[in-house]
C-alpha cells in the first residue's frame, strides 16, 4: 500500500528528535504496519526529487471543514445505496435507482442519474445527492433520505485531511450566538443525523435552525463516531502545492509505473519535461508553539479550504486602522468584553448580507446604536433577505424592514438606534474615527463612530497554489470567488479543468450550503475508484491488497 514520506528541512534544522516524534506520530495514523515502511525512509534534502523509493499517498485533502469530513468518509469505503424499503417522490429518478438497485451510488452514471434535476446549485452531482438525502427539501417537504450506508473496507483509498484547527473547519470560529441560516438536518453528513447526535447529547434543540457551535460540536464528534480519526491531522498551515518535474533524459526505469505522469512540450528545441505528482509542504504547529515543517508527496489533492480565509476588503484609504474590524468574531469579542457600552458614537456596520445583519442584531441587542451603510438599492431583488421566508427567518426580516424604514433624512436621526444608508459606498477612514461616504448622486457625508465593521463577504487564500490559485478559475488571472469566479472542474468529476488531478468542492466551486458540497465528495470519489480499479487492471495487481477498489 502506498504511504507518504515527511521532509523536515524546510524551515531549517529539525533535530533527529523532533524528526523522529513527527515520523511516530505519522505512523500511529496510517498502523503499524505503515509506520515501519515510513521510518525506514530517508528524509529530503532541499534539492532531491522523490525516486522510486519514496511512495506518495493517493490522496491528501486540504481543509477539514464539512467537504474534507465528507470526502474522508466516502473515501474510507463508506458507500451508499438505495434503501429496499426506499420510493424516491421523483418517478423518473426512482425508476433509474432501480435499474441498478444492487450497485452502490458511487458505481453507478452519475450524469445519467442527474439528468433533468434541478436545485439551488449549478452543479448537478450536488442536485442529485442532495435530493437522495433530503427528497423534495426545497419544496418543504421532510422526507426521509433513500440511502443507506455500507462500509466496504476493501474501497478503502489511502488519504490524509489537513487541517488547521479541530475537524469542522471554520465553523469553530464563527459567533457562536447567532443562528445558522439552514436548518440543522441540512448540515449534517451522510451516516448520522443531527437530531439522533443531538439527542445523544441530550442536547434541546428548539427550533429546526441551530447555533454555529453546536455544528462545530456536531462535526468534530461525526469524525470520532466514523473512524474517521487516524486520517485527520490538526493544526496543519500548507505553505505550498507544486507539480513535481522530471527531464526525459532522466534513466525512465527510475520512473514508479504506477505514478501518473504526464508530458509538457517544451519551446525551442528543449528537451520535454514530465508532470509528476504533487508535492505538499507546510508545517505542524506543536503544543509548544513551535513550528514542525514536513513535505508529502500525492497523486491527487482535493482543495476543501471554503471561503472564510480571507475576509473582502474595501480597499480604501484608513482600512488597517485598529478600529476597522473584518469579522464578526471579532467584533462579538468586543461587544462581549463590554468595550463598546457607554459609547457615545455608533458602530459603523458595512455590508447588506447575513454577516452584516448578524452584527446588526448583535449591536442592536446589547443597546449599542448602528450606522448601516451598504451599496445596494433596498428593493433590490437580489438581496438575500428576499429570499428568505419571513415565518422561519424573522430576525432578518427585522433587520430587513429597519434598512428599509429607518433610512437616514438628516443629521437627526443619527442618534437613534439604528440608521441605514442604502447605495452609499465608504470612500475612506480618518484616524480620528471618522468615515467618509458617497452616495449614488455624488454627495458626501462625514460621519463619527466608535469602531467600524466591513463585512462584505470573504474569500478563499490560495497563496500556496502557483499564482495563488488564478489560473484555474472560470476567468483567468482574477481571484476565485465563491459567486463571481469559482475554480472550473468537470461537473460530474470535481477535477480542475485546468490542472489535471487536482480536485475542488465546497465553495470553492460555489456550493456554499453544507446541503450541496456533499455532491462534491461523492463525484470526486467516484473518479478516483475508477482509476484506482483501471491502475490495478493495468498492473495486474488484483485488488490491491484491500486498499483500493477491486
Amino acid at each position: 500500500m502506498p504511504v507518504w514520506c515527511c521532509r523536515c528541512s524546510l524551515a531549517g534544522p529539525v533535530s533527529s528528535e523532533t524528526e523522529g516524534q513527527l515520523l511516530n506520530s505519522f505512523g500511529q495514523y496510517f498502523g503499524d504496519s505503515l509506520g515501519k515502511k515510513i521510518k525506514r525512509m530517508p528524509l529530503l534534502e532541499e534539492t532531491v526529487l522523490p525516486g522510486d523509493s519514496v511512495l506518495t499517498l493517493p490522496v491528501v485533502i486540504i481543509g477539514n471543514g464539512p467537504s474534507g469530513i465528507c470526502l474522508s468518509y466516502l473515501l474510507s469505503g463508506y458507500r451508499p445505496y438505495l434503501s429496499p424499503e426506499a420510493v424516491h417522490p421523483n418517478p423518473i429518478l426512482h425508476t433509474k435507482l432501480e435499474e441498478a438497485r444492487h450497485l452502490s451510488i458511487v458505481d453507478q452514471d452519475l450524469e445519467y442519474l442527474s439528468e433533468g434535476l434541478e436545485g439551488r446549485s449549478s452543479n448537478p452531482v450536488a442536485v442529485l445527492f442532495d435530493t437522495l438525502l433530503h427528497p423534495d427539501a426545497d419544496f418543504g417537504y421532510d422526507y426521509p433520505s433513500v440511502l443507506h450506508w455500507k462500509l466496504e473496507q476493501h474501497n478503502y483509498i489511502p488519504h490524509i485531511v489537513l487541517g488547521k484547527g479541530p475537524p469542522g473547519g471554520a465553523w469553530h470560529a464563527m459567533e457562536g450566538s447567532m443562528l445558522t441560516i439552514s436548518f440543522g438536518d441540512w448540515m449534517e453528513l451522510p451516516g448520522l443525523t443531527f437530531k439522533d447526535w443531538a439527542a445523544s447529547k441530550r442536547r434541546n434543540i428548539k427550533s429546526d435552525r441551530v447555533m454555529p457551535e453546536e455544528i462545530a460540536c456536531y462535526y468534530k464528534h461525526y469524525v470520532k463516531v466514523m473512524g474517521l480519526q487516524k486520517n485527520f491531522r490538526d493544526n496543519v498551515y500548507i505553505t505550498s502545492v507544486s507539480r513535481l518535474y522530471r527531464g526525459d533524459d532522466e534513466d525512465r526505469s527510475q520512473l514508479n509505473e504506477n505514478i501518473p505522469t504526464q508530458h509538457l512540450e517544451m519551446e525551442d528545441g528543449q528537451k520535454p519535461l514530465i508532470k509528476r505528482n504533487w508535492e505538499v509542504r507546510g508545517y505542524q504547529r506543536a503544543t509548544d508553539g513551535s513550528h514542525v515543517p514536513f513535505c508529502l508527496f500525492a497523486e491527487n489533492v482535493a482543495l476543501a479550504t471554503g471561503t472564510f480565509d480571507s475576509p473582502g476588503r474595501l480597499h480604501v484609504e484608513g482600512e488597517d486602522f485598529p478600529f476597522v474590524l473584518h469579522s464578526m468574531s471579532d467584533f462579538g469579542a468586543a461587544v462581549s468584553k463590554g468595550k463598546l457600552r457607554g459609547k457615545a458614537d455608533p458602530v459603523l456596520i458595512v455590508g447588506a448580507g447575513l454577516t452584516a445583519a448578524d452584527a446588526v442584531l448583535c449591536a442592536y441587542n446589547n443597546n449599542i446604536p448602528v450606522i448601516h451603510v451598504f451599496r445596494r438599492r433596498v428593493t433590490d431583488s437580489s438581496l438575500i433577505f428576499k429570499q428568505l421566508p419571513k415565518k422561519l427567518y424573522p430576525e432578518y426580516h427585522k433587520v430587513y424592514h429597519m434598512m428599509c424604514t429607518q433610512s437616514h433624512t438628516g443629521d437627526s436621526n443619527l442618534h437613534s438606534a439604528y440608521t441605514s444608508f442604502p447605495e452609499h459606498n465608504v470612500l475612506s477612514f480618518k484616524p480620528e474615527m471618522k468615515c467618509v461616504l458617497q452616495s449614488a448622486s455624488g454627495l458626501k457625508k462625514i460621519l463619527k463612530f466608535s469602531v467600524a465593521l466591513v463585512l462584505i463577504g470573504s474569500h478563499p487564500n490560495l497563496f500556496f497554489l502557483k499564482d495563488q490559485g488564478h489560473s484555474i478559475g472560470h476567468h483567468l488571472n482574477q481571484p476565485i470567488t465563491c459567486k463571481g469566479n469559482p475554480i472550473e472542474i468537470d461537473p460530474y468529476t470535481y477535477e480542475c479543468t485546468k490542472e489535471a488531478n487536482l480536485f475542488a468542492l465546497g465553495p470553492l466551486v460555489g456550493d456554499n450550503f453544507v446541503r450541496f458540497l456533499k455532491g462534491g465528495a461523492l463525484g470526486i470519489v467516484r473518479c478516483l475508484a475508477i482509476r484506482q480499479k483501471k491502475k490495478h487492471e493495468l498492473t495486474g495487481s488484483g485488488d490491491g491488497g484491500g486498499d483500493g477498489v477491486p
